[in-house]
């Protein structure tokens, strides 16, 4: 199937996710001027954004649920609301401790309601299974595709009208989607041999099966990982770089970089996952994280090691996101994948909240990042070996719909 050929639905969750994550993923060269404008250190900054991501995970397997019942629609227009309200509350905080409720749960409630775990559960109904992947690679790629264009642009704004005015017009985007999310229709799973075994089971009893299931447990695990580099990198990349005496646009810059090589990464680990193996081409991606992770930490820190480095962890960035979406829905259907893939996402959020808060823990009590890029590494070196032993092939009662 062409690209060009996916349902209008694969187009507007498209559009949800450059304005959701696109905002999402430049909170972290706000970290220095809002620690700053409050006079805190940088674990103050560190754990509002840490609890955004645990809240945000905690939000999803529910929020899934009620997209599996009541269709994605709705939730993606109270979500769009919240994540509006959320990014307006920071920009007018007096006191620090208002971001815990603002930054951290309104705006993670709003990214539970219009980030990946909907939008691909929107998405896997209306796209054939042997193009599940792909499809769910080029919806991750447009999350990358908002972080190359919204972070210079938070940048510039931030230089133009401060940190609040940044933050206010965040706020004002989260209106595109709002208009999206109008026109996404509840859709019916795609018809399919296994369709009416999946219709016939309860989320009880699909819960049950996921959860006896051990790949499951490896594929959170993996995941877990996944939530901890990205959160840690996107959080503390830029003060690690201002640490270095770089200035303040390389770290735009690298973190551009990430945003636009995870645009053709995606894509292309979701072609692979289609192609090959989902398992042991996650493996390949977490060595290559291995690789360039070890590889930036080693090397003289420069603007173009930096540069660099955003480009090589970009291109295996949010890869992840359609092979271990794609995993899920491989081995248990695509009828409860909004809960299922929820659950799994709500351990890459709990990677995530300790990813954040520990990188600011860590440079406060030791003064140096070092410590938590090493254990960057060896977990990825873990999870390419947590891939390998996973069984994904469907489970039984989808192997005896399709025979």
């Amino acid at each position: 199937m062409s690209i060009f050929r996916f349902p209008l639905l694969v187009w507007l969750g498209i559009g949800i996710l450059i304005t959701s994550l696109g905002i999402r993923q430049s909170f972290g060269i706000f970290m220095m001027p809002v620690s700053e404008h409050f006079q805190t250190g940088r674990e103050f900054f560190s754990f509002a954004i840490a609890l955004q991501n645990l809240l945000f995970g905690v939000f999803q397997p529910f929020i899934g649920m009620a997209a599996d019942k009541w269709g994605s629609k709705k939730i993606i227009l109270a979500g769009a609301i919240s994540y509006a309200l959320g990014l307006y509350l920071t920009s007018t905080a007096l006191a620090p401790e208002t971001l815990y409720l603002s930054l951290g749960a309104l705006v993670g409630l709003g990214l539970s309601c219009t980030s990946y775990v909907i939008v691909l559960g929107a998405v896997a109904k209306v796209v054939p299974a042997e193009h599940a992947a792909k499809a769910f690679g080029l919806t991750t790629a447009a999350g990358s595709f908002g972080m190359f264009a919204m972070i210079p642009g938070a940048q510039s704004l931030m230089t133009q009208f401060g940190w609040q005015g940044a933050l206010q017009a965040f706020a004002m985007m989260c209106t595109v989607m709002i208009a999206f999310g109008l026109f996404m229709k509840t859709a019916q799973p795609k018809q399919q041999a296994a369709t009416n075994s999946e219709d016939e089971q309860t989320l009880k009893q699909a819960l049950q099966e996921a959860f006896a299931h051990k790949g499951y447990w490896l594929i959170h695990a993996g995941f877990f990982v996944c939530g901890f580099h990205v959160m840690f990198i996107a959080t503390h990349l830029p003060s690690y770089l201002a640490d270095k005496d770089l200035p303040t646009a390389t770290a735009a810059m690298a973190l551009a970089y990430v945003g636009i090589f995870n645009i053709f990464g995606s894509y292309f680990w979701g072609v692979m996952g289609d192609k090959f193996s989902k398992r042991h081409v996650m493996s390949a991606l977490y060595l290559l994280r291995t690789a360039v992770i070890a590889a930036f930490v080693t090397l003289p820190v420069t603007e173009h090691t930096a540069a660099l480095f955003g480009a090589a962890i970009g291109f295996c960035w949010l890869g992840t996101v359609p092979l271990t979406s794609g995993l899920v829905r491989q081995i248990f259907g695509a009828r409860y994948l909004s809960t299922l893939y929820g659950l799994v996402f709500f351990t890459h959020q709990v990677g995530s909240f300790l990813g954040a808060w520990a990188g600011g823990r860590i440079y406060d009590f030791y003064g140096s990042y070092d410590p938590i890029w090493w254990s960057t590494v060896v977990l990825a070196f873990a999870a390419a070996l947590i891939h390998l032993p996973i069984n994904d092939r469907p489970v039984p009662r989808l192997s005896l719909a399709m025979a």
